[in-house]
Parts: structure tokens; sequence; C-alpha cells
């Protein structure tokens, strides 16, 4: 740097040369030099406070905005972000027709382990076993002491739990938001409402997802993505589910059976308003697989409507809606019932000894093997298959259920003359106590063609399939209303209602071929109340037998009559059947007041 001197010599001899004082030209210079600084300083003083001034300016103008802002915003509790994770992945719940609730949710939490964060691992371990009995004290030192940085200790656990985990004070033990399937009701409904399982999971949330029944048949719409809040509404009835659920569990062990199923329906919509299935299973703690050695006998097993049975003689009442609608019969018609019928190697009685005739109505009431056989001979079997499609055998039912998607009706794969007449009663065909249920409503409503829901509908299909005429189907309920009150289902009458039904005994199939000797599946198929019906009541019991005195009774009239009588005296007055204890006649079916 190059100092320039405050007294430069030219001027020191040009002042003196003109007579003037140098010390005066230096204090010039430095007053000049001084007053340039001062501009400078002050210049950047005023620079500086005039950003600091905008500065504040700008502050207070935000504040002020925002204080602004926030008056005019109503007030909410802050939420974590785990809490808006659970919100949006909240399952619907599920409600019966009346709104109560068969399926909810519950904010629990689930417990894990950070072994690295824990202090005393062994003591940990030990008060854990304390809790939760079924953990192993040697596996969980052992995971404590590992390699792993995470484990998994419990998916779900109660608030009890939870506060007894507190308590122990180990840092490394922790908690997860988790999210509940609540099935309140217990093992009410149980193979309708399936159950779920943990899909996608993380320490802060995890996705419920159906395993099974309505849980996974709607699982999407459960999800509610949309976040629109609606719950899925079934058709069933709480109140009628309970009750039959309690009479068939009594009654299958009354029975002696090894399992049992029972289904209301509408006779009209097809709305199922019960579907019961023993054993069945509770859905809070559901297993989530079914036994490979023997499925059907699994509690998870619905037997409504995945068994298929031989079901026996229910079906003769199709075989009666055959002959009236072709008009080969009426109710007086005679019909040779002689025992047996010989068709080479296989031979066809009747299980009671019947006249050699019967009028055709005493042929459905009395149940005779033979007359049905030879009906179904001569319409054919190529008219009965045709019948029985029309009816649905040979199709799902289309119910909402993921297990009942592939279920159709067996039957054999050359439709022979003699075929054409087993089945006719029953034998060589195996359906599901579903599609006998909707068959049943299908000729007794009038002859429209059912489709069984297990959803709410507000009313019924405006366009139905015609399956047989309406007066066909009137003359039946007659014929079925004296199989109850005369006939091989007396069991089933109830006082102050009157009901028709048909009564069904089969033996089981060998699953290497041929029958067992001793072992039934009986069914009772009905309407009520008879006089003008409404619904639809199917019960099937496996392998029932009841001893009265020194005989053992294992057919329908002995086992499934009485438990359809008694789910009637107790179902009626919930559905809002009023009894009827007059008699009257209409339209030739007498009614008659016990």
């Amino acid at each position: 740097m190059i100092r320039r001197p405050l007294r430069p010599i030219s001027q020191i001899i040009f002042a003196r040369k003109n007579g003037q004082n140098p010390d005066h030209i230096e204090r010039e210079n430095i007053r000049q030099r001084h007053l340039k600084m001062e501009k400078v300083t002050r210049i950047r003083s005023e620079s500086r406070l005039l950003v600091l001034i905008g500065f504040f300016f700008v502050s207070f103008l935000a504040i002020g905005l925002k204080m602004g802002m926030l008056s005019m915003i109503t007030p909410v509790e802050p939420i974590s972000s785990t809490q808006i994770l659970q919100t949006l992945t909240k399952r619907a719940d599920i409600l019966d027709r009346n709104g109560s609730i068969l399926a909810t949710n519950l904010i629990t939490n689930a417990l894990y382990a950070k072994p690295n964060l824990m202090i005393d691992k062994q003591t940990a371990a030990k008060e854990l076993v304390k809790i939760f009995p079924d953990l192993k004290l040697l596996n969980l030192i052992n995971q404590f002491e590992g390699t792993k940085k995470f484990i998994w200790i419990k998916r779900k656990i109660s608030p009890e739990q939870m506060q007894a985990v507190h308590e122990l004070g180990e840092p490394g033990l922790k908690f997860g938001p988790r999210e509940m399937r609540l099935y309140p009701n217990g093992r009410l409904a149980a193979h309708v409402l399936g159950g779920v399982r943990y899909g996608r999971q993380s320490v802060h949330s995890a996705e419920l997802v159906g395993s099974a029944g309505v849980e996974l048949q709607f699982d999407k719409f459960l999800q509610d993505e949309l976040g629109s809040g609606d719950p899925l509404i079934l058709s069933l009835d709480l109140g009628v589910q309970s009750a039959i659920g309690h009479v068939l569990q009594g009654g299958m062990q009354l029975m002696n059976a090894k399992g049992a199923a029972a289904i209301l329906m509408d006779i009209h919509s097809g709305e199922i308003i019960s579907m019961v299935s023993l054993p069945d299973f509770d859905p809070n703690d559901r297993v989530q697989k079914v036994s490979k050695k023997d499925g059907s006998q699994s509690s998870l097993f619905n037997k409504a409507v995945q068994g298929r049975y031989e079901l026996g003689s229910v079906f003769k009442v199709f075989t009666a809606a055959m002959a009236l609608e072709d008009g080969i019969v009426n109710q007086n018609t005679l019909v040779d019932t002689s025992s047996p019928i010989i068709w080479g190697r296989h031979r066809i009685s009747n299980y009671h000894r019947l006249p050699e005739e019967l009028p055709f109505t005493d042929v459905i009431v009395k149940s005779s093997n033979t007359g049905t056989s030879r009906l179904a001979k001569e319409l054919g079997g190529v008219r009965q298959k045709e019948f029985l499609t029309n009816l649905g055998f040979f199709e799902s039912t289309g119910i909402e259920l993921v297990e009942g998607k592939q279920i159709t009706s067996q039957y054999p794969s050359n439709w022979s003359e003699i075929s054409t007449m087993t089945i006719s009663y029953g034998h060589g065909i195996s359906s599901s106590p579903l599609h006998l249920a909707a068959a049943f409503a299908s000729v007794l409503n009038g002859g429209l063609k059912v489709n069984p829901t297990l959803l709410k509908r507000n009313g019924t299909d405006k366009i139905r399939k015609r399956v047989i005429r309406s007066d066909v189907s009137q003359t039946l309920i007659n014929i079925l209303y004296q199989v109850v009150e005369r006939g091989t289902a007396s069991a089933a009458r109830v006082h102050g209602y009157s009901v028709a039904g048909k009564t069904g005994t089969a033996k089981k199939v060998k699953p290497t071929g041929g029958y067992y000797n001793k072992k039934n599946i009986t069914t009772f198929a009905s309407v009520f109340p008879a006089e003008a019906p409404k619904y639809v009541l199917l019960v099937t019991l496996d392998e029932p037998v009841v001893i009265t005195g020194l005989k053992s009774r294992r057919t329908a009239g002995w086992t499934a009559a009485p438990i359809s009588s008694e789910i009637i005296y107790r179902a009626a007055p919930l559905l809002g059947v009023r009894p009827n204890l007059q008699n009257k006649i209409n339209d030739g079916l007498l009614l008659v007041g016990n």
C-alpha cells in the first residue's frame, strides 16, 4: 500500500513561495479525509437501519396475518401420525338387518422388543412369561440374547396386559398401535362372518385383511379406501340367529349328531335371516387352516353352504311339482306304490309297508319311494334334469360367500333310467342344504325362482323366472301341510302355527363308494305359516340317532322334524309372525289349532 503523505513537498514549496503556512495545508487535508470517512460511515449505518426496519416490518406483518388466520379456524385436538394412519386403515363395521353390530374394530397394541435397548434380559423374559403363559421362557431368553435387533412378542395384547408390561420398566419392550377386529357376539354367525388376518404390518400400523366368509367376499368394501364409513348390512337377524343356534346346538346333542346345519330364508326375496353350521368356532380366535385329513369335519367347514349330501325324500317335492305341472296326476290320482321295484341289480323299496295303490297326495304324505320312482320314470330323465336345472341345482347359488362360489350339485355322468328313479327320491344326487332351501322356496312361493342372498334387500327382484304355475305351488303346500298333520313329519307340528314340509333320510356315502348302513343324513324342509308362506326353514343333521325304548331311531321324522318344530316355535314370534289358534279353511288347506 502506497501511503500518500499529508504534506506533499510540492505543496510546501508552493505555500512558502506564496507566503502561506504549510501546517495549515496538513490540517486541511486531515479535515477533508475525516469528512469523507464520516460520510461513508453515515451512509453504511443508514443502510443497515433501513434493512433492520424492513425485517421487523415483515415479521410483524407475518405474525399479524397468522394470528388473523388462527382466529378464523375452529380449534381441534392435535392428531399424531400413527393415529392418522389408523384412521385411514379403519375397517368398516358389519351390521345385521336391524342395525345390531356383528363385527367392529377395537384399538389395541402389539408388543415387540429391541434387545439392544434392554437392561435385564433374563428378568424381562421371566416376567413376560408370567403375563403371557403361552410364551416359552427359554425361547424368549435365546431371542433376547441373540443377534436380532427387533423381535415380535405378541401381535395384539389387552389393555391389562399392556399395563402389566409397562410396569416392568424395561426400556427395550415397546408397544405398537393395532386395529383389532372384534366380533362382540362370539360364535354367533361365525361361518357367515368368516374372519380376518393381519396383512401388511409395521411397528406403527397393521392392515386387516379378510380371510373367510363375508369378511373376504367384501374385503375391498370393508377396507373403506374411500373413507365413506358406510357399514356392510347383512340380511341376518341377530335375535333369530341366536335362537336358532341355541335350539340347534341342544338338538344336535340330544340327537347325538356329529354336526348340524339350519337355514332360515325369506321365501320371496331370498334373504337369509339365519344360517347356522355346527360345530362352529369363535371368529375372535379363528384357526386359519382347515384340516387336510377331513375338512368336512372341521369347525371351519360351513355345512349349510359347502356340504354336499344325498338329502333323501325332500326331493320328492320336486318330482311332485313336475307331475302336477305336466298334468299327469292330480291330488286324487291313484299311483302304483307296490314294492319292490327291480331294475337290473337295483332294488327300490318303501321304508314302511304301504298299500299297493295310494292317491297321489298320500304318495308324498306317506313318502313312497316306489310311487315317486314310477312317476319320475313316466316323466323321463330329460324332463327331470331340465327341471332341476331350472331350480338352480347345477350352478352356484350365488351366495355372497367365497366358500360357496364353486359348490354345485353332483350327479351321475350317465343320467340313466335308474338314476332318474333314484334321484326322484333324493338318492344318486348330492346337493348343499342351501341349494335345497332355494329350490324349496322357488316351488312354494308361487313358483318364482329365488336367488339366496346374505345382503339386506329392499323388496324382491322385479324380474324373476317362473319355474311352476302358482296353482301347482298352492297344491304342493296343501300336500306338504298334510305331511306334517298326518304323515312322516307329525313331530314338526307347532302350537299356533301352520307348517308345511317334507322329511328326508338318506344313508351317508362312503368315501370309497357305497353306503354306510347306520349313518344317515336327515333333513326336514318346511315353510311357515302354511296359509301364506313367508319363510323357508331347512334343518339337516349329520349321523343323528335317538333311542326310544329299545329302538334306535335315525330317520328325519324322529330327529330333524322335532328340532324344526322348536325352532319355529322360538323364531316365529321374533319374526313378527302372529300365531293362529282358530280353525279355518283356506283354498282347501285345513289349518288346525292345537
